[in-house]
């Protein structure tokens, strides 16, 4: 059966923090392919989100060299306000014969209950959460309790051992908009699309 790992985020731009969880992610898991998510513009009005066409293309070239990689314009192509139950839901649809992983960090996965229809998203998917070891679970909801304890017997959770970048977007926009080198934080094609579009300029 084939692997595919799901990478939702606002890719703000995408770094190679990124991309080094995206690599630890499909080599500790045996994945074919991890699909990239950018979101989608919001769908109520907010001018610090860099146009999505943006993002999009700053994904495309950041992951050119990794045939595992692959991108997807699912989050951006859909109206109104995009959930990840939706997103999965269309992807175990398109591929029903395929094993899903919803790849994410330990901050998403202590706000999981907050999230639509999410006892239905565990159904659908395998979670792998990039985590800088399992005490972090300790501080998790009683909402989750349950689920997680079952989870992690089941084998349906999955936390990355490798370690964690500590590159930030932020920093990156900050870098970006001083006129500052990105080296080393983000692929050159990409720091090239940025200068190019006077992209984190004005932000």
């Amino acid at each position: 059966m084939k692997k595919l790992g799901l990478f939702g985020g606002t890719f703000d731009p995408i770094h190679n923090g990124h991309l080094h969880i995206a690599r630890a992610f499909a080599d500790e898991l045996g994945l074919d392919t991890v699909v990239f998510l950018p979101a989608g513009d919001p769908y109520h009005k907010d001018t610090s989100r860099t146009p999505a066409k943006h993002r999009m293309a700053m994904t495309e070239l950041a992951i050119a060299d990794d045939e595992r990689f692959a991108v997807s314009d699912c989050d951006i192509v859909r109206e109104g306000a995009t959930y990840t139950f939706d997103t999965v839901q269309i992807f175990r649809q398109q591929f029903p014969q395929t094993k899903l992983y919803w790849l994410m960090g330990m901050d998403s996965l202590l706000q999981l209950h907050t999230w639509s229809r999410w006892q239905s998203l565990v159904k659908l998917a395998d979670i792998a959460v990039a985590a800088r070891g399992s005490d972090q679970l300790n501080h998790a909801p009683k909402e989750l309790h349950e689920w997680l304890g079952r989870a992690l017997q089941e084998g349906s959770l999955h936390l990355l051992k490798a370690p964690l970048s500590n590159i930030s977007s932020t920093e990156i926009r900050k870098k970006a908009r001083a006129g500052e080198s990105m080296a080393g934080m983000v692929d050159r094609r990409v720091e090239r699309y940025i200068a190019q579009h006077g992209l984190y300029r004005g932000s």
